[in-house]
C-alpha cells in the first residue's frame, strides 16, 4: 500500500477495519486508564438491574474504536496525516460485553485548505447482527501531494 495525499482521496471510497470481540479485559483496562468506574460498565449485578440488562462498553472505549490509528487508512497515512481536528458520535444501541464491533470510515467530503485540505470521514460501528451502534464524522487535515 502507497501513501495517500489529499488528493488521492473520492468521496464515497470506504475503508473497513478488522473487528474486534469486547472482552472483560477490554473493560477493565479502559476503567482503569481512564478512571470511569461506573459499576455499569463491570459489575454484571448492577447491570442485570439496568434497563439493559447486561453490563454495557464505555461509549469513549467505542469512540476509540473509530480512531484512523487504528483502522486500514492508518498506514496509508503515516506521513500524510497533520491534524486530527474534530470527532462527533451518536449512540444508537447499547454494546455489551462479547458483542463483536466492525469499524467503517466513509469519506464524505474534501475541502481544500490553503496548506493542507479537509478530509470528512464518516464513521460507524456495527455489531455482530449488522445494526449500527455508533455513527459520527471526524475531520482530519490531510497533506497535499508533494512537488516532484
Amino acid at each position: 500500500m502507497s501513501e495517500r495525499y489529499f488528493e488521492d482521496f473520492t468521496v464515497g471510497d470506504r475503508f473497513k477495519s478488522p473487528s474486534r470481540t469486547l472482552t472483560d479485559a477490554h473493560f477493565m483496562f479502559f476503567a482503569g486508564m481512564t478512571g470511569d468506574n461506573h459499576p455499569i460498565h463491570y459489575d454484571e449485578e448492577y447491570g442485570k438491574k439496568t434497563r439493559f440488562g447486561h453490563r454495557l462498553a464505555h461509549g469513549l472505549l467505542l469512540s476509540s474504536l473509530t480512531a484512523v490509528g487504528a483502522s486500514t487508512l492508518a498506514p496509508l497515512l503515516e506521513h500524510s496525516i497533520v491534524a486530527f481536528v474534530e470527532q462527533t458520535a451518536r449512540f444508537r444501541a447499547p454494546v455489551f460485553l462479547g458483542d463483536t464491533i466492525y469499524p467503517e470510515h466513509e469519506v464524505v467530503a474534501l475541502e481544500r485548505k490553503r496548506s493542507s485540505g479537509l478530509l470528512t470521514l464518516r464513521v460507524a460501528l456495527r455489531n455482530q447482527r449488522g445494526e449500527i451502534v455508533l455513527e459520527g464524522e471526524h475531520r482530519y487535515l490531510i497533506a497535499y501531494r508533494p512537488a516532484a
